[in-house]
Order: structure tokens, then C-alpha cells, then sequence
């Protein structure tokens, strides 16, 4: 099974999907993690991501492509894969599409972990990290319940950032939820429950 991740920053769709690669042995496929395993292996790919990378330029759609459909033709993607953080548009989509169909193989779906932007952003202010140790809590959290070090709030964690990443969220990346729709690949979720609740939609939605 092929599937793509969707979902608003926040959503949970992280979390969902560490559980379905651990329970199910997907090859987890992150556009960034790729980038970065790339440029530390020298390849050529690598070498040219590190060029935009290195200039502050984001990597141009074509390199991001060849960068996947390198690593969805490994062996340990041949039973399934699931791609998070790629596609991010429409043109990434039919890219994908393409590059499936070149290798005989096509997207099962999409899921959706679908969260109100007000929720996520409710969510996300409150979240506070450890200084010392990393630990992620809540504003609940005075001091670390891992290390006792400081608790404070990301800058990412604001909401006039937050607020930010929904919007470029929104204009670039939610229009593919009516791409999948279209063609009848898209399953949705209500991210806005307890993980375990989702996680059993999730398995159910892919039929699991």
C-alpha cells in the first residue's frame, strides 16, 4: 500500500504515522529526512540539493521528485511506503502520480487528519519545551517532569506563527485534499480526539 499524509502543521499526523510504521513496517518516507540522508551520503542527487540548501533557496519540485522516486524503488519500500511532507502542491501530486505509473505501481489514498485551524492553534500555543532535555509538555508544565530544567514556548509555538504556517498550509497544500477527493482516494479522520480514538479510525480508514 502507497499512501500520502495529510494534514494541517499540529494535526497529529506525525503521530499517526510513527504508529502505522511501527505496527505495519511502512517505509516512512520524509521529504526532509531524505534530503538530509542525501547530502550526508555525497550522492549526486545530495550534492545538488546541498547547492540550493547552502544558498537558502528551497529545492526546486524536479530534484525533490528524482529524490523520491529514488528512495520509493528500494527494496524496503517495495510492499509500501508512506510519503509525509511530499506532496506539497498540486504539481508535486501529478509528479507523483506519474513516477508511480512509470514503475507499474499507483497511490492507494490520501489520509487526511483533519483538525479545526482554532483547535490547532489552541493546541500548539500551549505546547512548551524543555531547555535542557527537550521534553514536549503542556503550559500545565512549570518546570520539566523528565529533568526539572525549564519550560518556555518555541517561537514556532506562538500563535502569530502558528496562525503563519496555517496560512501558507492553506493556499499551498490543503487545495490537494480536493485533488484526492476527485479521485475517490482520499480518507479523512478527525484528528481532534484522543490519539488512540484516531489511531483506530486511521487503521479502519485504511482498511487495516
Amino acid at each position: 500500500m502507497n499512501i500520502v499524509l495529510l494534514g494541517a502543521p499540529g494535526a497529529g499526523k506525525g503521530t499517526q504515522g510513527q504508529r502505522l510504521v511501527e505496527e505495519f513496517g511502512f517505509a516512512h518516507i520524509s521529504t526532509g529526512d531524505m534530503l538530509r540522508a542525501a547530502v550526508k551520503a555525497n550522492s549526486e542527487l545530495g550534492q545538488k540539493a546541498k547547492s540550493y540548501m547552502d544558498a537558502g533557496q528551497l529545492v526546486p519540485d524536479e530534484l525533490i521528485i528524482d529524490l523520491v522516486k529514488e528512495r520509493i524503488s528500494q527494496p524496503d519500500a517495495a510492499e509500501g511506503s508512506m510519503l509525509d511532507g511530499f506532496p506539497r502542491n498540486i504539481a508535486q501530486a501529478e509528479a507523483l502520480d506519474a513516477a508511480l505509473a512509470e514503475m507499474g505501481r499507483e497511490l492507494d489514498g490520501a489520509l487526511l487528519v483533519d483538525v479545526a485551524a482554532d483547535v490547532i492553534v489552541s493546541r500548539l500555543s500551549s505546547r512548551r519545551t524543555c531547555r535542557a532535555c527537550g521534553f514536549t509538555g503542556s503550559d500545565k508544565h512549570e518546570v520539566c517532569p523528565r529533568c526539572g530544567g525549564e519550560m518556555y514556548q518555541r517561537d514556532d509555538d506562538k500563535p502569530e506563527t502558528i496562525k503563519n504556517r496555517l496560512d501558507v498550509y492553506e493556499s499551498q497544500t490543503a487545495p490537494l485534499v480536493s485533488y484526492y477527493k476527485e479521485q475517490g482516494k482520499l480518507w479523512a479522520v478527525d484528528g481532534d480526539r484522543p490519539v488512540d480514538e484516531v489511531y483506530a479510525d486511521v487503521k479502519k480508514a485504511l482498511s487495516l
